[in-house]
């Protein structure tokens, strides 16, 4: 019998293919906070000494970006939510508290400083990036969507109402003295963060789950003359170390993929475990395909013929029932998984934008 290949649009090539791709070691499983709602707005001072923060509890220590080395100054958070604000109190121990920089949306980045992801969504598309120093200079930024995808970052963006202040338990910029620890505190509001999510753009609703990660940019320094200084080898600065709260397994914190889960809440529900509102595991195993395809060493499949049909398999998982193909056109490609247990449908395209079950 005959198989006649249907042409609507654009020339399909009838040849299907099949692709093993080993995506061992590219699952990562992130930390999850449960946020607690608090019923006055917090006085931003750089301290956690107003009595809502007794409300929330502590992350973990912040761990190396890659979840092999433990830094050996701490660093851990704790959250708070209303309905104008997001907030954050960060404590970051610290021997010697140094920086310079101090107009805002500078490239914060090149002092020591605490950074701030958010997807509100849960994609990797339209997060924020809020960076700050120990001067309390701030840097924030938009992108549509990660660096590796051709992302466009929005340097012009600023947060409007944003409140953020440092508080510091030794003396700034003295290399004479041993200092204790700086602590950030910042507001973040609510409305400039619903308008970055996918429809319909609300405020958070109790039991809403978010991405969000955070890091420590850490320089080894040097001292010239009573002043610090980012320290050289051979005329070129050391590479930062980067200490998060939630592994991204890469040097790298542009995977929002990556990034850690929250969870609005009434109470921290110190006992009762995270649940996930949509199949996290399955969602990192289309990330880590698409990552290989977009940009890794199976790009050529993205170069493929349009209207060219591969199944994938993957290798390095467990039991998950998957059927993954990878669908080109010319836009680009989309690349499809569909749970057999279930019966439920993720797609990713060439951008990175992936779509859930409507249920999710």
């Amino acid at each position: 019998m005959a198989f006649i290949c249907i042409v609507i649009l654009f020339n399909f090539s009838c040849k299907n293919q099949s692709v093993s791709i080993d995506i061992s070691g590219e699952i990562i499983n992130p930390h999850t906070y449960i946020i607690p709602r608090v019923g006055q707005p917090i006085k931003i001072d750089g301290r956690d000494d107003d009595p809502s923060w007794k409300k929330a509890i502590f992350s973990e220590d912040f761990i190396d970006i890659v979840g092999e080395k433990i830094p050996n100054q701490k660093t851990r958070l704790k959250m708070l939510w209303d309905e104008e604000f997001l907030y954050i109190y960060t404590h970051l121990e610290e021997r010697h508290i140094w920086a310079t920089l101090k107009e805002r949306d500078t490239i914060i980045f090149y002092n020591n400083d605490f950074e701030v992801f958010i997807s509100p969504s849960n994609s990797n598309h339209n997060y924020i990036e809020i960076e700050i120093n120990a001067l309390n200079t701030v840097w924030d930024l938009l992108l549509d969507r990660p660096y590796n995808t051709k992302g466009n970052p929005i340097f012009n963006w600023n947060l409007p109402d944003l409140k953020t202040a440092v508080h510091i338990e030794g003396t700034i910029n003295n290399p004479k003295d041993t200092d204790q620890y700086w602590s950030v505190e910042m507001a973040i509001p609510m409305q400039a963060l619903k308008e970055l999510k996918r429809p319909p753009k609300k405020e958070p609703l109790l039991g809403q789950q978010w991405r969000i990660n955070f890091s420590r940019v850490q320089w080894d320094h040097e001292i010239i003359e009573d002043r610090y200084y980012r320290k050289k080898e051979n005329g070129k600065y050391l590479r930062e170390n980067n200490w998060v709260w939630s592994s991204q397994g890469v040097i790298n914190m542009h995977l929002p993929e990556h990034w850690g889960y929250i969870e609005f809440a009434e109470s921290p529900k110190i006992s009762e475990p995270f649940t996930h509102k949509t199949d996290a595991e399955i969602e990192q195993i289309t990330y880590a395909l698409f990552r290989k395809i977009a940009y890794g060493q199976y790009k050529y499949l993205r170069d493929n013929t349009p209207g060219k049909i591969t199944s994938i398999q993957p290798i390095g998982l467990d039991d998950r029932k998957l059927k993954i193909t990878l669908l080109n056109s010319y836009a680009g490609f989309d690349l499809e998984v569909v749970d057999q247990l279930n019966g439920a449908v993720y797609t990713i395209d060439e951008r990175g934008y992936l779509n859930r079950p409507k249920d999710q």
